[in-house]
């Protein structure tokens, strides 16, 4: 497994993402690089053990049975590439990622999940994969695109790379707005996941998280701009309540 060098600077902000200041901490992925270590159990404690279930969801969506190659940005600890090449055995996955503490951490976990030869992990940037066109059979990104400076540019990016009838999901974190639990909800993500992701972490900045999602745009909305980028949407599910949102699509 190689963990390559990045192959452009770290971008800048973009109005279509998040601030010009918080875009240059988690484009360049020096955040991320102070939490690696612990990142995975902050997925866990902040999620109550949910994310898993979600991440089972979305390689479903991604109909892999007969897929040769898989793309996953913001590859992070690489939970869902190892996760699509443990339960596909003829499948190669590509991880792409800012943070090299956190490629560093995934490369571990596919080694020690015996799928390090089919996992390559890459320091990258979705704005500017650095893959041809049409290379892969799927490309996923989950918890990823809310961080992403230029999010158009980056849907954009996932419709070239992806091969015609090829599968793009996309799994987000959302601010339920309505139901029976979405006072419950919006107070977990707005109280509860800032105040445990900063004492399990470690890092104050973590309160971006509850901040970046209420400035995601509402499911409705981000379907459009994937359309707009060139992304035939298929679906639109939303999961637990409406917390995270799951979203399968093909190129155009």
């Amino acid at each position: 497994m190689s963990v390559a060098q990045p192959p452009s600077e770290a971008p800048t902000g973009s109005a279509s993402g998040t601030s010009a200041s918080t875009a240059l901490r988690l484009g360049s992925g020096d955040m991320f690089d102070r939490i690696a270590g612990r990142y995975d159990l902050l997925n866990r404690v902040l999620s109550l053990g949910i994310d898993q279930r979600w991440r089972r969801r979305t390689v479903e969506s991604l109909c892999l049975d007969d897929a040769e190659r898989a793309l996953d940005l913001a590859t992070g600890t690489a939970d869902l590439a190892v996760r699509m090449a443990k339960q596909y055995p003829a499948l190669r996955v590509d991880g792409v990622d800012p943070s090299r503490n956190m490629l560093r951490a995934g490369a571990s976990k596919a080694e020690r999940s015996g799928v390090g030869d089919r996992v390559a992990l890459v320091r990258g940037d979705a704005q500017e994969i650095p893959y041809e066109a049409d290379t892969f059979d799927a490309v996923s990104i989950a918890f990823g695109i809310r961080n992403v400076p230029d999010r158009s540019k980056a849907l954009r990016e996932m419709a070239r790379v992806t091969r015609k009838g090829g599968r793009v999901a996309i799994l987000e974190l959302s601010e339920p707005s309505s139901g029976v639990l979405g006072p419950l909800a919006r107070f977990h993500i707005r109280q509860v996941v800032p105040r445990i992701g900063a004492l399990v972490s470690g890092a104050r900045e973590y309160r971006y998280l509850e901040e970046s999602i209420r400035a995601f745009p509402a499911p409705d909305a981000f379907a459009a701009q994937m359309a707009e980028a060139g992304l035939q949407v298929l679906r639109v599910e939303p999961l637990t309540f409406g917390v995270c949102c799951l979203y399968v699509a093909e190129p155009a």
